[in-house]
């Protein structure tokens, strides 16, 4: 199996840089729902558990460099979905909770994790 890469990963580097060219590019310029509300949510996963892994790493907490497991996406899914869409608009008044935003979290989970473990899907992949 390859090793994760964590912060060269070539998925946490493009979705850092669509964010980056969506929050300071496409937003102040394009009128458009999704990109205002969705289009970064769907690089939750991509761009916050490549780092957060690579710090567990370093703590000893997460023992291989294996891509991320279903396991770890899931909880760090279901963990920033309840932060960010439930308790976040509770104790920030000015906030609040949109289940798309969970939606685009989830459809981002799930494109990330079938991306990180594409060698084990997809044969051919595992010679080149």
């Amino acid at each position: 199996m390859r090793s994760f890469r964590y912060l060269r990963d070539p998925l946490f580097l493009t979705g850092c840089c669509a964010y980056a060219l969506n929050r300071w590019l496409l937003k102040p310029r394009v009128h458009s729902t999704f990109l205002h509300s969705h289009f970064n949510d769907l690089f939750l996963i991509a761009c916050a558990l490549p780092p957060l892994l690579l710090a567990q790493r370093w703590l000893g907490l997460r023992r291989h460099d294996a891509p991320p497991t279903p396991a770890e996406i899931i909880f760090h899914l279901s963990v920033w979905s309840l932060l960010f869409e439930w308790i976040g608009p509770h104790i920030m008044p000015h906030t609040s909770g949109d289940p798309w935003d969970v939606v685009a979290y989830l459809a981002g989970g799930v494109f990330a994790g079938l991306w990180w473990r594409r060698y084990q899907w997809l044969p051919r992949l595992r010679t080149a």
